[in-house]
């Protein structure tokens, strides 16, 4: 007779609120270059998501064509994914948050992907607000076609045969400002501790978040000379502060200094903590961030942190008013305009 399958013996590694082990939330084996910090970022996104205790069903991944839009491959494999046409993840991620509001869009590009071919989608989808964690994996280059400049290489950033850029680099954090993006980071794949805290602030966000991850290139962009490289981050890398998160579930326990910290209240009721370090910073100030985003350009200094976020903003699916039930789950009575409420649309517009 057939025997009933034992059940699993008990996991000695440790489980999230969901009862989930970080494991859980792995995806395929990264096929990138050995020590590409873009891997470095895949891991701390996969810890991010783990210790938040996000649903790995309820993801939506998204990237476009280039080194950095592989990753997605490698991280949540229980998720939705997808990889658009070259700088078009912009629109897909747009039109699934209007189709399921309820998943949590994840959009992995790289600065060839959003600044060049891109960037009129990801100016728009900044305009617009759409929910979307929108991480650039910065490293200067076109990796995929054999180390070219992007359009975020500094000037005087040399490549690894001689050449040195001519031309001003598009800041991707300033432009995000000038936009009117609510939540705008910086940080560097080489800082794990900081990087962790941005993107768990940043999943709480609901709204446009974007993170510029400075991802050196070991291959084509990690010499001497390159303002991208390993070395070049370290050296140059000037926190704003020190990050401390605490999701809404935790019980909230902080204890600081008066006067020593700023705290911003997230969209989910999370607290983030923002410790000063070197100058008197107030994250909300929009003008302050793009001041101390061209200075740190000028003193060719890495500006990392949290340099600008707005918890108040409205996103691109309340704007549009939609149904409490998702699109993509109406049944299609529920969707499909009756022959009536069409033409009634019509002599609207006559």
């Amino acid at each position: 007779p057939a025997t009933a399958t034992p059940p699993p013996a008990p996991s000695s590694e440790p489980v999230n609120r969901l009862g989930l082990t970080a494991k859980e939330y792995d995806g395929a084996a990264s096929t990138l270059c050995k020590g590409c910090g873009h891997d470095s970022i895949t891991n701390r996104l996969i810890q991010a998501c783990w210790e938040m205790g996000v649903e790995p069903h309820r993801v939506a991944k998204m990237s476009g064509i280039g080194c950095s839009s592989k990753t997605p491959a490698y991280f949540l494999g229980r998720s939705h994914g997808i990889n658009a046409v070259h700088g078009r993840m912009p629109s897909i991620a747009t039109g699934a948050m209007v189709a399921n509001k309820t998943l949590l869009a994840i959009g992995v590009s790289g600065d060839g992907d959003t600044a060049s071919i891109g960037i009129g989608q990801f100016c728009h989808l900044i305009r617009r607000n759409v929910p979307v964690l929108y991480i650039i994996e910065n490293n200067g280059v076109y990796g995929l076609t054999k180390g070219q400049f992007s359009a975020t290489a500094d000037i005087g950033s040399m490549q690894k045969g001689g050449a040195a850029n001519e031309y001003h680099p598009i800041d991707c954090c300033a432009l995000a400002v000038n936009l009117g993006c609510g939540f705008v980071a910086r940080s560097f794949s080489g800082d794990a501790k900081q990087l962790l805290q941005v993107l768990k602030a940043a999943l709480a966000y609901k709204g446009t978040a974007l993170v510029d991850v400075v991802s050196p290139c070991v291959t084509f962009n990690d010499h001497e000379g390159s303002t991208k490289s390993y070395k070049h981050a370290k050296e140059t890398d000037t926190p704003l502060h020190e990050i401390g998160f605490v999701p809404y579930f935790e019980e909230i326990k902080v204890d600081y200094a008066p006067g020593s910290a700023q705290e911003v209240t997230m969209h989910d009721g999370s607290k983030l903590m923002l410790k000063k370090l070197q100058m008197d910073y107030n994250p909300s100030d929009r003008m302050q961030a793009l001041q101390v985003i061209e200075k740190g350009q000028k003193e060719n200094h890495l500006i990392t942190g949290i340099l600008y976020v707005d918890p108040k903003m409205k996103d691109f699916t309340q704007h549009l008013n939609l149904v409490d039930e998702p699109l993509a789950t109406l049944p299609i009575e529920k969707t499909r305009l009756s022959k009536a409420a069409l033409d009634e649309i019509l002599e609207s517009y006559k």
